[in-house]
């Protein structure tokens, strides 16, 4: 075990000895540092301590990779840590424990698989944007800082708003699971306190009742012969396309004029008033013996109609209303209840809203109603004068 004074020099011309697998040379001014040799030609630095008895060492670098003087400075500080009481060793053994984020994502999908309707969209916000900067990044590196500079990377590239914010839920939901399931390293959620510019994504397009009889008979010429049902539902009810399309025929009570929703959007099971113009249009769906759905798919009838896509292009431009959303016939089922006097109350159980802010976007079309109602009145004073 030669002993010397480590220097830059005395390094750069130690070796192993012949016939050895390797030679320590100890420092004889800094206790502990040594610098490993081998009889490949590389070499290492270490400091090597006692903790409780036993002899432990902790990496400092490989000679081609830290300088002389650095590596003599991390042994001085090491050293003092070790007088003080404290274990390098386990330090570093402790930050190793701590997983890189594609661990910890693994875990979040598996949990999302189980309990998350969107599955989907999670995976594909990880696998396309999340995993491929953080990924192999172990969990106490992943700053706020870091984060917030690469959200607005996101933005930079153009995706829209509201993409980044589902992406930056997804990434602090994961560190919120992580807490629960006590990983170590998510003790501090590196999104929280991320700001996030206000939203506006609600489009509001509504239909005219001269709209939607255009769009009725586009709908009825179309090559889908379900579409036409689709759309008059949708109209008629203000469900969710998805909701509509899965719906069983056990879910319909005809004679009590309502339709079962067992899972909505909030989670939360609702019932649906059917007009009855909608009890018609349900009645009159073709049914066949055993049949499940009251949109069954074409190809496979024991599973439902997933999409009405390429119909609907085509009956929306028919129609002369291009740009026009499925998911707009909602709002446009929501306006006709509203311009009819229907309170916004009512309309947002209707719809199954989980709060009365998603209903407050109707609210201007309720004034318009009132508009009309004192303009009436009015009009009805000056007969009188």
């Amino acid at each position: 075990m030669p002993k010397l004074t480590l220097t830059n020099s005395s390094a750069l011309l130690a070796e192993c000895e012949p016939g050895k697998r390797k030679t320590d040379f100890y420092d004889d001014t800094v206790t502990g540092f040594v610098l490993e040799c081998r009889s490949t030609g590389g070499k290492t630095y270490y400091l090597r301590y006692d903790q409780a008895g036993r002899q432990k060492q902790h990496k400092i670098g490989r000679y081609d990779d830290v300088t002389f003087a650095a590596a003599k400075k991390a042994a001085q500080r090491l050293r003092s840590e070790v007088v003080m009481g404290g274990d390098p060793g386990a330090r570093k053994a402790e930050a190793k424990a701590v997983p890189v984020y594609s661990e910890l994502a693994a875990q979040h999908l598996a949990d999302a698989k189980l309990h998350q309707r969107s599955y989907d969209t999670t995976e594909g916000y990880m696998r396309l944007h999340i995993l491929p900067k953080w990924g192999r990044v172990r969990l106490t590196e992943i700053d706020g800082r870091a984060v917030a500079h690469w959200l607005a990377d996101k933005r930079a590239e153009g995706l829209a708003p509201a993409t980044v914010v589902k992406i930056k839920a997804i990434f602090g939901r994961s560190f919120e699971l992580g807490a629960r399931w006590s990983i170590p390293g998510c003790e501090r959620n590196p999104v929280r306190g991320i700001q996030s510019k206000p939203l506006n994504n609600a489009r509001e397009r509504y239909l005219t009742s001269a709209e939607a009889t255009r769009l009725l008979a586009a709908a009825e010429k179309s090559r889908n012969p379900q579409l036409a049902a689709v759309v008059g539902l949708l109209l008629l009810t203000g469900m969710r396309v998805s909701e509509l399309l899965s719906t069983r025929w056990e879910h319909v009570d005809v004679e009590r004029r309502t339709l079962h929703v067992p899972t909505s959007k909030t989670g939360k099971s609702r019932h649906v008033p059917l007009a009855q113009a909608a009890v018609d249009i349900v009645e009159r769906l073709p049914k066949a013996t055993g049949a499940v759905f009251l949109f069954p798919s074409p190809k496979v009838p024991a599973k439902h109609l997933t999409t009405v896509k390429h119909g609907w292009q085509t009956a929306r431009e028919t129609a002369g209303l291009p740009g026009l959303r499925i998911h707009d016939l909602r709002h446009s089922a929501a306006s006709f209840m509203v311009n009819s006097g229907v309170d916004l109350f009512a309309v947002g159980k209707v719809l199954g809203h989980a709060n009365v802010a998603s209903t407050a976007r109707y609210s201007h079309l309720a004034n318009d109603t009132l508009l009309a109602a004192v303009e009436a009145g009015a009009a009805k004073q000056a007969q009188s004068i």
